[in-house]
């Protein structure tokens, strides 16, 4: 019986190793659209955060963002199909950028007029995330 106990014990300790963990501060990214009063910005997709998935998306289906550590980060975005001309797989940008600790950036796209395809990345908003704690 116990033999069976430290095998099942093992295969769960096991399991917990693959798992992220985040400590007392961590940083948030969301493509989600925070502005709503300027017609020419739209969500973005986070396709990548330093050329790997960023894992799952967290939050509710309107406000989808993901976990990343401070610092800095390289992260590729497309503009989605909501956006007036979008055409899959030519509206990535990619940028180089700097995540505080305890905040979530609301990275949208920005576009010149709505029948033009180009874009530019915005930091639309940055708030601080609750029950995270910076370091001092």
């Amino acid at each position: 019986m116990q033999l069976r106990t430290i095998a099942v014990t093992a295969v769960a300790l096991a399991g917990l190793a693959g798992c992220q963990t985040w400590g007392p501060a961590w940083s948030e990214v969301s493509g989600s659209r925070f502005t709503v009063t300027d017609f020419n910005r739209f969500a973005t997709g986070i396709n990548a955060v330093d050329a790997y998935t960023p894992g799952p998306a967290l939050g509710h289906r309107g406000d989808r963002y993901y976990k990343i550590d401070p610092g800095h980060h390289e992260l590729e975005l497309s503009a989605l199909n909501t956006t007036p001309n979008w055409v899959s797989g030519i509206n990535r940008v990619y940028i180089p950028m700097d995540f505080a600790p305890c905040k979530r950036y609301y990275i949208n796209a920005q576009f010149e007029n709505r029948l033009l395809a180009d874009w530019k990345p915005v930091i639309d908003h940055v708030e601080d995330i609750a029950g995270c704690n910076a370091p001092r």
